[in-house]
Order: C-alpha cells, then sequence, then structure tokens
C-alpha cells in the first residue's frame, strides 16, 4: 500500500507574501478552482485573517464557490493568537479551517510574545475551544520550529505534548527562516512521527539556501503526512518550495508514496500565475521554464534521432509541453531537421547546408533564432541562389537626429568598382535610396520604380525576432519582388534591394 501524501497550496497566502506581489478577488477566485479541480492538490491556504476588506470579499467569494462544490473543508485560512478577533473574521468569510499561528521557538516566544510556555499554551486552547465550538477544523503553525528544534528542542517537545491533548487536526512543521540542510529535515521530522504516531505533521519549506526540492524529499522520507508548496515558488525572501519540480521529484524518486496532483496542469497553472502577479519564470527553472525541454547542441539533437540517447525520465509531455531544437550558432544540421519535421518542410542535403551556415551567421548577430523564422530563412537563403552576384553594399552609415533629415553615406560596389555618395531623404531607407540613384545616374543607368514597400515578422515572435521585407519593383512595364531578411529592419530593406540590383 502506497503512503497518501496531502499536497497543499499556499500560493495565494504565502506565495503572496512575494516583494510587490497582490491577487485581486477575481484572480484568487480563478486560481482557487484551477488548484482544486484541475491540478487537484488536497488543499489550499488562501488568504491572512485580519489584513483587508478586499482580502476578506475574496475569501467569501471563495468559500461561497466552494461551498457548492463540498470543498470547504479544503480552504484554509491563516488566523493568530488574538483572543477570538480572527475567529470572528473567519466567520464573516465563511472559512471552516483555521492554521493557527504559534511560536515554535523558544527564542520567538520570549522575545517577540514576552510570555512563559503555559502561558502561549493556555490562550491556544482558548482559541481552539471557541473554534470547534463554532464547527471549524484547527490546524496549527508552529512559527520558526526548524530553529525551534536546533536551539530549544525541549520547549518544542513540551508543545507537542500540550497539542497531544488538543481538538487539533494538523500540525504545520514551517522552516520558517530556511535554515535547514536535507539531513536535518530528515532526523527532525523523524523524531518527531516517531514520538507522536498518532498526529498529523505537514512540513512547510522555504528555500533560502535552494534546498525547498531536498528539504520536501526527506520531510516525506522521514514519514511527515503533508507538504506546503506554491506554484513558480513565490513567497517571502527567496520563496517557498516550488510545486512542480516538488511533484516532480515524488512522482520519479518516491515509490512508496502517492498524490493526487495532476502533472499535466502544472505548467498552465504556472503560466496563469505568471501572467497574473507578474512574476516571471526563469528560462531555465526545472519542469515550468521556456528553456527546460530545449535542445541547444546539434549533437543532442542528433542523438534524441538516435533512440533518444538524451532523454530522461522528465519527458515534456508528462506537463503538457513539446520538446524543442533550438536554432542558433551552436545548431546543427540535426536541430534543423527537428525543426522542418514539425513545419512539414524537407530540403535537399545542398539546401539544408546553406541553410544551416545562414542559421550560425544570425544566431552570431542575434539573440535566439526561432523555429518560425526558419520559412524565412530558407525563402532568403534559397532565393539568393537564383542569380550570379555582381553588386556588393560593402558599408553605409545611416543617420537619424532630432531636427535634422535623415541622411546615408554609401559605399557600393559593381563589378569590381567602387562607389560613394551621400543623400538625404524623408526616412533612412529613402535616404538610402536616394545615394543609389546618385550612383546609379553617374553611371546612367536607371533604377526600378518601387511600388510595393512590406514588413513581415514571424508570429509571435519578439522585438527581436527577424525581418523580412519584401520590396515590389517595376521595370520595362513588368513587376519582380526582391527580399530581405535581418534582425534590423531598414538593414533587410536594404539586404532587398542589394539583390534587386544583382536581378536586373
Amino acid at each position: 500500500m502506497k503512503r497518501k501524501i496531502e499536497i497543499m497550496d499556499t500560493t495565494l497566502r504565502d506565495g503572496e507574501q512575494t516583494s510587490g506581489i497582490s491577487f485581486s478577488a477575481s484572480e484568487k477566485l480563478t486560481l482557487a478552482k484551477l488548484l482544486l479541480e484541475e491540478l487537484k492538490v488536497d488543499r489550499i491556504e488562501v488568504a491572512s485573517a485580519r489584513v483587508s476588506e478586499g482580502e476578506l470579499k475574496a475569501v467569501q467569494q471563495i468559500t461561497e464557490w466552494a461551498a457548492t462544490k463540498n470543498y470547504l473543508d479544503r480552504i484554509e485560512v491563516l488566523t493568530f493568537v488574538d483572543r477570538g478577533v480572527s475567529l470572528k473574521w473567519m466567520e464573516q468569510s465563511g472559512a471552516k479551517s483555521q492554521n493557527l499561528l504559534t511560536k515554535g521557538s523558544l527564542n520567538h516566544l520570549k522575545f517577540q510574545l514576552k510570555k512563559t510556555p503555559e502561558q502561549h499554551f493556555k490562550e491556544i486552547a482558548t482559541i481552539f475551544s471557541a473554534a470547534e465550538k463554532k464547527g471549524m477544523i484547527n490546524n496549527i503553525y508552529l512559527e520558526d520550529w526548524s530553529n525551534g528544534m536546533r536551539n530549544s528542542k525541549e520547549y518544542v517537545f513540551q508543545f507537542l505534548d500540550f497539542l497531544s491533548s488538543q481538538p487539533v487536526k494538523r500540525i504545520l512543521l514551517p522552516d520558517t527562516l530556511g535554515i535547514l540542510t536535507y539531513s536535518e529535515t530528515f532526523d527532525f521530522i523523524s523524531e518527531i512521527v516517531e514520538k507522536y504516531p498518532k498526529l498529523h505533521f505537514d512540513f512547510h519549506g522555504h528555500n533560502d539556501y535552494d534546498l525547498g526540492v531536498s528539504n520536501i524529499m526527506e520531510a516525506v522520507k522521514a514519514g511527515c503526512h503533508g507538504l506546503h508548496l506554491t506554484v513558480n515558488g513565490m513567497g517571502e525572501r527567496a520563496g517557498n518550495a516550488p510545486m512542480a519540480s516538488a511533484i516532480a521529484v515524488i512522482n520519479d524518486f518516491l515509490p512508496d508514496v502517492e498524490i493526487e496532483v495532476n502533472e499535466s496542469s502544472l505548467f498552465k497553472v504556472s503560466k496563469l500565475v505568471s501572467a497574473f502577479t507578474g512574476f516571471g519564470i526563469p528560462a531555465n527553472k526545472p519542469i515550468v521554464g521556456d528553456n527546460v525541454f530545449t535542445q541547444t547542441a546539434g549533437i543532442h539533437a542528433d542523438g534524441d534521432s538516435k533512440n533518444n540517447l538524451y532523454f530522461n525520465n522528465l519527458l515534456p509531455e508528462r506537463f503538457g509541453r513539446k520538446r524543442k531544437y533550438a536554432l542558433g550558432k551552436m545548431s546543427g544540421k540535426a536541430n534543423i531537421q527537428k525543426n522542418l519535421q514539425e513545419l512539414g518542410l524537407t530540403l535537399k542535403d545542398s539546401e539544408l547546408k546553406k541553410v544551416t551556415a545562414r542559421i550560425i551567421e544570425l544566431g552570431d548577430k542575434k539573440e535566439r533564432v526561432t523555429r518560425d523564422d526558419l520559412p524565412f530563412i530558407i525563402s532568403d537563403v534559397l532565393d539568393s541562389g537564383t542569380y550570379k552576384q555582381k553588386v556588393f553594399v560593402r558599408s553605409y552609415v545611416l543617420t537619424h537626429s532630432m531636427g535634422l533629415k535623415p541622411s546615408t553615406t554609401l559605399s557600393l560596389e559593381i563589378e569590381g568598382e567602387t562607389y560613394e555618395e551621400h543623400a538625404q531623404g524623408e526616412g533612412q531607407y529613402d535616404a538610402f535610396l536616394n545615394a543609389l540613384r546618385k550612383i546609379y545616374k553617374l553611371k546612367k543607368m536607371e533604377l526600378p520604380k518601387l511600388v510595393d514597400y512590406a514588413v513581415r515578422i514571424p508570429p509571435g515572435s519578439n522585438s527581436d525576432a527577424l525581418c523580412e521585407t519584401i520590396i515590389t519593383w517595376e521595370t520595362a512595364g513588368n513587376e519582380f519582388t526582391s527580399r530581405g531578411l535581418d534582425s534590423d529592419q531598414t538593414v533587410s530593406a536594404i539586404k532587398a534591394t542589394e539583390k534587386m540590383l544583382n536581378i536586373i
């Protein structure tokens, strides 16, 4: 029989303690529904009591919805030892499960509350009794429990002895300051679970030393009954143990444990939380980062084509994602072929070599080349093979100053001879064309008439996207087009013009 572990998500409460983050009432309700019904966590902590009117309204909306779904016991609120004020707030909100914040270390008790253990326990017992009479569920946080175990273990066990006789459903053990090593986590929780086998213990890990996931693993091995996690690892300071990584680790490395969380929804929920908060997801963040299922080196793409040599158990399909093959200066032919397959395109070996060379060239100039850029690159490279180049734009200076007309100084080589001219225009490209006209006038040659000018970027691209400029020209009553490709719009137009000069 596998041991069931409860997953409690505290993104809406502890995650909201991320600096600068605040959820609206509608965002909290949307995420509450998603966390319980799609991600399928066992419980959610949605707010702190007494914070604000807005917080009260948010919890009221969540509990009203939860009541219709029979989820009310799974909605939890952080409360305080405040002579019942938090309980009145709970009643107004419609919530039924309180997570009472108490002192889990002697240091906190002495210097923050300035009370004895007996005084503290007496106040807690009064609150528990009142909550029980109101039909509420009592859970309790032992704040700074990790330092309590390090420095005042006798007090922690005195506290747990007291709780053994109280109407409490869950005891929540937080590493409040994120100070535990994984060996301490295992030792402390093992000792507690062995001493109090009838009590339910949750572990609440913070990530100050980037040990949040390691501590989650050891807490489960030590016998804890529940875990507190946040989407994207949100939370105070360095945040809490991240949901996505913790779930993947449990599923892959702890076979004797059972959890209900739906892996395939992790990425979707992560993106929504990021959108609501503006709290960006690092590109290399495990499971949910943009780059974590992207192979960059060509040798890796080649290995994936030969018996999936560079795959591990973290298959992107588990999380509703797809493997990608990056295009850039590290790309090899295997990367490009993988992307071509996705687009349903095939190229000859000679064409593939030219496209590979062009992508490497662009990768040196531009941080990122995407799969959506690929059709433009193919068009540009294959189009270049339809003529023999005799005209070269060797150099140019484009200026654009406030209060002055844009100007261009152009150096052009035609069949081995170099010409230089300077001109002004209504824009940088217009100035370039005027300088070009001067050169062709000297050679007593006429340029085609520009009849259409279009700029495209791949769909969904960012500001660093490749620009494809398509210019339609007319000469002797006939029209033809030339294309240019670059991350700079004016430069792509100049490249399209250079092609035109060679075509004519």
